[in-house]
């Protein structure tokens, strides 16, 4: 059956289409060329709307141990926000961390087809595909933390070859069915556990600096021909001045490509009465001049929310902060650590508005929309609903400079904001939401309308209020499937799980298996994830490719 979706206004970065009118036209999940004369078994009359590809997250914590351990903290927030069960979806609840098929129905509602699990913990593997099959109507994947794991400390203290460290790179994104590697606080976490209360990129922990882990793992995930470059949550997150830690990460990396998260937590300065200071135009010169990095933002949005973050040492300093006053920190074996913490952002508290102020500079200095990627790393700097909201801010100066005007005033003197004119066209984001991470991720047939494409489609009513356009799309298709209508959800198919399989000498395989005898609670064969059982769940896995580059 072909389905026409006529008189649209196509938004297509990655085929250079700026508004151009023309029909889409879907068969079997995918995007077809128009057949003869035009003829289709069924049509959807767009009247002139907005047409881009679904929407995609690159970074936002669905699944896994700390999120169930939020949603167990925060039991007020569930009881406040319930989902009831309708005629095809399941009751929920919860805001700041949703459950699992209340997420999917939020994400497909507002037009988003993709999102991606930024920290699983190599031991918690299983339980977050597992709870990700639970996820409907939108594809996901995840990231694997490493980089304070016990065994690639040992082989870079006694300095095991590059090819050694890819070997077990490779076996461990096989083993745990990973779409790309994040290293959190690299060698914080591990010197947490030895007492160490703070560790800078040039500091030595294990007889290792993070600025080793950073160039090891970095060069590891070029040389495998993962498409995600090392996805990098710095060393000092929140801590003043720590623009110095995140400017020398970009150097630890050697030219190699690195993906920068949440850099609004990293863009801080010590300039000002207070100590603290914005460093966005630092780090956005720095992105700006060096084009092996991109970034997501990790906006705040002021309201309740909780963090969530494998940072064990930076969620033990914030502890002090939790609102309301109650905190999980807790350690977990093979590079993990788990904080949660509940955090209220305030527009008229100082450090919380230049924070906002700091994110908005970051989207709104950095130039290459292809490198730049709409996060509020959900749940840590506000929950995903807030993305329209936020798609406003940047999309309106006017709207901006309204909600500036608001700031604790101190925060409104630190900040460049005013000063910055620059707002996101309808192009801009449809590369930031969803050309660009596509195309970050190496999901080759998401991300755009071409022919051949998946048929995942978002389609806008024009409106000036642009949070009121994005917050509810006319019809939202994903794999050709019409899941949902002016925020109606329509049906609840399940979305694929994407995965890359680097190739990696097995020999490798020895030393893991005696390392994980003597340090493992979990057998080796026991800790390798069997992709039939992702499948088994009710999974579809869809394997990137993933080509092996030369060796510097």
């Amino acid at each position: 059956m072909i389905t026409r979706l006529a008189g649209g206004r196509i938004y297509d970065p990655e085929h250079g289409e700026q508004g151009v009118a023309r029909d889409l036209y879907v068969s079997d999940g995918r995007i077809v060329a128009a057949p003869a004369g035009g003829k289709a078994d069924h049509s959807y009359d767009l009247g002139g709307a907005i047409v881009m590809a679904g929407g995609i997250d690159i970074h936002s914590h669905l699944a896994g141990g700390k999120v169930n351990l939020s949603r167990l903290l925060m039991a007020d927030d569930h009881r406040d926000e319930l989902m009831e069960r309708g005629a095809l979806t399941r009751s929920g609840s919860g805001w700041t961390t949703p459950s699992s098929f209340a997420t999917g129905y939020r994400y497909a509602a507002m037009g988003y087809t993709a999102a991606f699990e930024p920290a699983m913990v190599p031991s918690n593997a299983r339980l977050a595909h597992l709870e990700m099959t639970d996820l409907p109507m939108v594809d996901k994947g995840v990231y694997l933390m490493l980089g304070n794991d016990e065994l690639l400390l040992q082989m870079l203290a006694r300095e095991a070859p590059q090819e050694q460290i890819d070997d077990y790179i490779a076996w461990m994104m096989r083993a745990t069915a990973a779409l790309g590697i994040k290293t959190v606080n690299p060698g914080g976490i591990s010197a947490f556990k030895s007492n160490l209360r703070d560790l800078d990129i040039t500091d030595t922990t294990h007889g290792v600096t993070p600025r080793r882990v950073v160039n090891a793992l970095a060069r590891a995930v070029y040389e495998l021909g993962v498409p995600h470059p090392l996805h990098i949550h710095c060393n000092n997150l929140g801590l003043p001045g720590n623009i110095e830690t995140t400017l020398a990460t970009i150097a630890a990396a050697e030219g190699f490509p690195i993906h920068l998260t949440h850099a609004q937590f990293h863009s801080y300065g010590r300039e000002g009465d207070r100590r603290f200071s914005s460093a966005a135009a630092r780090l956005a010169e720095a992105v700006n001049r060096n084009p092996h990095v991109t970034l997501d933002v990790g906006q705040i949005m002021f309201g309740q929310t909780v963090t969530a973050s494998g940072d064990t040492m930076a969620q033990y300093r914030n502890r002090a902060f939790a609102s309301p006053d109650k905190w999980i920190l807790m350690d977990i074996e093979c590079d993990g650590g788990c904080g949660i913490v509940p955090f209220r952002y305030r527009d008229r508290q100082f450090v919380n508005a230049l924070q906002w102020a700091i994110g908005l500079e970051l989207f709104l200095l950095v130039e290459d929309p292809w490198r730049i990627f709409l996060t509020t790393d959900h749940p840590n700097g506000g929950p995903f609903p807030t993305y329209p909201h936020l798609l406003r801010l940047l999309m309106d100066r006017d709207f901006r400079d309204a909600n500036f005007a608001r700031l604790h005033p101190a925060a409104q003197k630190a900040s460049i904001l005013p000063t910055l004119k620059r707002e996101y066209s309808l192009n801009e984001v449809a590369m930031m939401t969803r050309a660009a991470p596509a195309r970050i991720l190496g999901l080759a047939d998401r991300g755009h309308l071409g022919v051949g494409a998946a048929a995942d489609v978002a389609v806008y009513v024009e409106d000036a209020d642009r949070e009121r356009m994005f917050t509810t799309p006319k019809h939202v298709f994903k794999d050709g499937v019409e899941v949902a209508r002016e925020g109606r959800i329509l049906a609840t198919p399940s979305g694929s799980t994407h995965i890359v399989r680097p190739e990696g000498d097995d020999a490798i395989e020895g030393p893991l298996r005696r390392f994980f005898a003597d340090h493992m609670s979990v057998g080796l064969d026991h800790f390798r994830l069997a992709p039939a059982e992702i499948e088994g769940a009710g999974g579809h896995l869809i394997t990137q490719a993933c080509r092996p580059r030369r060796r510097a």
